[in-house]
């Protein structure tokens, strides 16, 4: 359990950094604005929600790998060490971004949700980072699985010699009767 849960979060931080290339991809593109993860932290710091705050990029970069991870050891508990298509990742991707985005966060007011969004850029380049996210940690889930664990090795292979056999006896069973 302990094995798939370090997989699980090694694989989520390693999913969660495609989801911010993709993010930041998309606001260089100018499709959105500000990123989600700084604008959730923003309104979850005490003081306004629509202000910057002091160390609100450290604490968004924080939270947002945090999820990342959490919801990557989610993925391989479920994954259970067996091998998944990348179509399950994406959409378990899909499905955190659907939960979040037209659930909990506008839920507590931070953002409309999917649905209601006025800007349309911010809603593909959030799919599409969600897509990177689930496609990148079943990918990377996969080959984890796929490898022996560090301390499980082989057992050598020792030669074995075979059993002596009883005098008068042969190979096919039949006992030598010139030998008596």
């Amino acid at each position: 359990m302990f094995r798939e849960l370090r997989k699980g979060m090694l694989c989520g931080v390693m999913a969660t950094m495609a989801h911010s290339a993709v993010m930041m991809a998309g606001r260089q593109m100018g499709l959105m604005r500000d990123q989600p993860p700084k604008l959730i932290t923003r309104a979850l710091l005490p003081g306004s929600r629509h202000r910057p705050k002091p160390g609100e990029n450290l604490f968004a970069t924080l939270g947002h790998f945090g999820f990342g991870t959490a919801a990557g050891a989610a993925y391989a508990m479920l994954a259970r060490g067996h091998q998944t298509p990348p179509s399950v990742g994406t959409a378990y991707g899909l499905a955190i971004w659907l939960a979040s985005y037209e659930g909990w966060v506008p839920r507590l007011g931070i953002l409309p949700p999917v649905s209601r969004e006025h800007q349309p850029g911010r809603q593909v380049v959030m799919a599409a980072c969600h897509i990177a996210y689930g496609a990148t940690l079943a990918y990377s889930l996969n080959r984890l699985n796929a490898r022996k664990p560090a301390g499980m090795k082989r057992p050598k292979q020792v030669p074995t010699r075979p059993a002596p056999m009883p005098v008068g006896a042969t190979q096919n069973g039949m006992a030598r009767q010139w030998q008596r």
